[in-house]
């Protein structure tokens, strides 16, 4: 059973809050009350597949909802995702309108990236800038403002030069329920997942929108704390049941300076985040097996605990893409996915090198102290494979071409899903939002249902002997 310090990972957070720069993050106000981040919430669905097949599965929601809508996204681009959206739209602002009370239903689009051209000549005001009606169908591809006017809409997008996207994406509903997708509004075809959560967490998303994309003022983080819930979890959940299950809200600020450093210098420590520090902390207390599935993997820190984790006996297996978005890893870390995963290979093997010849001195010392040699753990690495000869499945979905999951697992227990890549843009630079899941069931349905999607969708780059 995992390790994990609950309160080593809050005493961090609490100490970051002292630092000058805690002052500058944005959103900042849960440094205020730490233990807040930890709360519970019920799990509703966990749905894969293709980013539009993710915002088929959402959008329903959408169309009946009665009060307010919160989307948060990142990339928007024109698509079949943005089509859907717009239908969504369309038919919630009709069903609003056939009320007859004159009510309208909030609706806040909040996204970062549009294009190259947007990003470059963004405002620098940390308001963002707000898309005018007139120009929602021209530059959004939205429906025009005649078509709404059940809503009382408003888009927005914010993006802080020269790195710092805000990657987040969720969605709220009525303030009741939130999906946690790890898709864009894009055409890219690649395999992704989306949470659905109810509970007390949601009220967490919805004070992270409201500090930062309202920008109001929280002074403190307005969800209970639940600590003593994350402490004695009992071992065995029924998880998609009316089970509430111990969750801990990871936001983690972006960050203008991306703190390069020459290669013969040692890497920096990256900025304590909770989702940072959450994730650094899960590892290094990693007991028996850590899945990764991430869409890039260039993160120093990460790759370190990697090699920590299997030097004391903890089997890991990863799984990621060898050729997506390579120009922004060579931008952002100066690396590859594909380098990064052939050196991580190359250490391990060089410490199983190292621990099979072992010296004599360490083998007597051993046997002296009636201590048996540290075993490695295993180290398994695949790169994401499109199913050859499939464009469609039996439901008419398009094969995706690379895995854009973002899914942590350690010790079959804590489960960490959000927008958060383990690469070197994610923990430096870009806005990140996670949500952990305590509960062995939860985990192991999770896990199950990724790994039969990934049946003929992976090759194996290198797996350690048994």
């Amino acid at each position: 059973m995992s390790t994990f310090d609950v309160d080593d990972w809050i005493n961090q957070l609490d100490a970051a809050s002292q630092l000058p720069r805690a002052k500058r993050e944005s959103p900042n106000s849960f440094y205020a009350n730490s233990s807040s981040l930890v709360s519970s919430s019920t799990p509703l669905s966990f749905s894969i597949g293709t980013g539009e097949s993710i915002f088929k599965t959402i959008l329903p929601a959408l169309e009946k909802a009665e009060s307010d809508i919160i989307f948060v996204t990142c990339f928007w681009a024109v698509s079949p995702s943005l089509e859907l959206l717009s239908d969504s739209l369309r038919k919630l602002s009709s069903r609003v309108l056939a009320r007859g009370d004159g009510s309208k239903v909030r609706v806040r689009i909040c996204f970062s990236s549009r294009s190259l051209w947007q990003k470059l000549f963004h405002t620098a005001s940390r308001s963002g800038f707000v898309y005018r009606p007139g120009t929602w169908a021209a530059k959004l591809k939205l429906p025009v403002p005649e078509e709404l006017g059940g809503l009382d809409l408003e888009v927005k997008s914010l993006f802080v030069k020269p790195f710092s996207v805000m990657h987040p994406k969720f969605v709220v509903v009525d303030r009741k329920n939130v999906w946690v997708p790890s898709c864009n509004v894009s055409w890219e075809r690649w395999f992704e997942g989306c949470l659905e959560l109810s509970g007390n967490a949601v009220k967490n998303f919805v004070a992270f929108y409201e500090e930062f994309w309202e920008q109001e003022n929280l002074s403190h983080n307005p969800v209970d704390s639940n600590l003593s819930a994350l402490r004695s979890l009992p071992t065995t959940l029924k998880v998609f049941s009316p089970v509430k299950i111990p969750t801990v809200f990871l936001p983690s600020p972006h960050h203008i300076n991306p703190q390069y450093r020459l290669p013969f210098f040692s890497s920096p420590t990256p900025p304590p985040t909770p989702l940072n520090t959450f994730l650094l902390h899960l590892l290094a207390s990693a007991t028996s097996t850590i899945y990764i599935q991430t869409p890039n993997l260039t993160s120093t820190p990460v790759l370190d605990s990697i090699l920590a984790a299997v030097s004391r006996g903890v089997d890991v297996h990863i799984l990621t893409s060898e050729r997506l978005m390579r120009l922004e890893q060579l931008v952002t870390a100066g690396r590859t996915t594909g380098m990064c995963v052939r050196s991580l290979v190359k250490a391990y093997t060089e410490k199983v090198t190292r621990n099979e010849k072992g010296s004599v001195d360490d083998r007597e010392r051993d046997l002296e102290a009636a201590r048996p040699l540290q075993r490695l753990g295993r180290l398994k690495t695949e790169f994401f494979q499109p199913r050859q000869g499939k464009a469609t499945n039996v439901n008419g979905e398009e094969e995706p071409q690379q895995s854009h999951l973002k899914l942590t697992v350690v010790d079959r227990r804590v489960t960490v899903l959000g927008s958060g890549n383990m690469d070197r843009a994610s923990w430096f630079t870009s806005q990140e939002l996670g949500v952990a899941m305590v509960s062995r069931e939860f985990a192991e349905k999770i896990v199950g249902v990724v790994r039969r999607a990934m049946k003929g969708r992976k090759v194996v780059v290198y797996a350690s002997a048994e």
